[in-house]
């Protein structure tokens, strides 16, 4: 007779003690240890998803730029498991960066203001929130010789998004800005201003094409 002893997945504990059934007659177990937080669990688990191990590998999986669909095809689990377990996460999230503050002294750093150039490159990037009839632009501007980021609005495209980027670089004092052939640009802009074309606008298309790498959510929702 082998004797295996049962542990909890969660927090490793043994102390546990059956607790019914499944509907498909899987034995079912409760954790009794206060510090768990998870409670019942199953030894063998017919949904992959349900599996803590595959949970962390969702989160694994974002870190490192994978989007839902990949997430969900590596994984062998349903897009809507990948979704549910990400939004758990949603309220362990924090805005400060607090390992790097870990290691490092505020009041030790130096920083250095330096002032943009007269040149700005301005283009807006295409995404959706939900679906594509919910579409979002990024309107942003990038200093033309250091690519540096100056300015950037979420919005829809209309004059009105246009209008608050406008606000946001005026402080910058440019004088002369790359722009596509956009209607916005030329009601909006005085004009002498603006430079439409292709040839001065590479840095810019460059970083789109950057976060679309890096960034899968930015890219179609069929990939």
């Amino acid at each position: 007779m082998t004797f295996v002893a049962v542990q909890c997945p969660h927090c490793q504990s043994e102390q546990r003690v059956k607790c019914g059934n499944t509907g498909c007659g899987t034995q079912r177990y409760l954790c009794q240890n206060t510090a768990c937080a998870t409670g019942s669990f199953l030894l063998d688990y017919r949904d992959l998803g349900r599996l803590p191990e595959v949970k962390h590998q969702i989160i694994d999986m974002s870190l490192n730029a994978s989007g839902v669909r990949d997430t969900a095809r590596v994984l062998q689990i349903s897009p809507d498991t990948v979704r549910r377990e990400l939004r758990k996460k949603e309220a362990a999230l924090e805005s400060v960066h607090t390992a790097f503050l870990r290691t490092h002294n505020p009041d030790e750093m130096t920083v250095a203001i330096e002032r943009a150039g007269e040149e700005a490159e301005i283009d807006e990037m295409w995404s959706f929130v939900g679906n594509k009839g919910n579409p979002r632009w990024l309107w942003h501007a990038i200093d033309h010789h250091t690519g540096a980021v100056l300015a950037y609005v979420f919005g829809r495209r209309k004059d009105d998004v246009f209008l608050q980027r406008k606000a946001l670089r005026e402080a910058f004092g440019l004088t002369r800005f790359y722009t596509d052939h956009w209607g916005a640009y030329t009601r909006h802009l005085d004009p002498d201003v603006p430079s439409p074309g292709k040839r001065n606008t590479q840095k810019i298309e460059r970083k789109h094409l950057t976060l679309r790498t890096r960034m899968k959510r930015l890219v179609r929702k069929t990939i």
